[in-house]
């Protein structure tokens, strides 16, 4: 399949990342396509990400101590 490249600054880009990396400009392409791919590829869900935190939270001591109420809500004028 041949790919056409009729916007200008794209083909300057293409042309200027194949030179730095000195391959083809089609293998730039390609390079540059992949790495995007990558990025954008397969998040962990948010609770996987925020999983461990959540376990050195739950390993950690309770204190034993109690929430007041009533302090709290004087902080807010209650």
């Amino acid at each position: 399949m041949a790919l056409h490249i009729r916007d200008e600054e794209t083909d300057r880009l293409v042309r200027l990342l194949a030179e730095r990396r000195r391959i083809e400009p089609d293998e730039a392409v390609k390079l540059a396509v992949r790495n995007e791919l990558d990025r954008d590829g397969p998040r962990a869900s948010l609770w996987e990400r925020l999983k461990p935190l959540h376990e050195r939270v739950a390993a950690r001591p309770s204190s034993g101590l109690v929430a007041d109420k009533a302090f709290y809500d004087s902080l807010n004028d209650e």
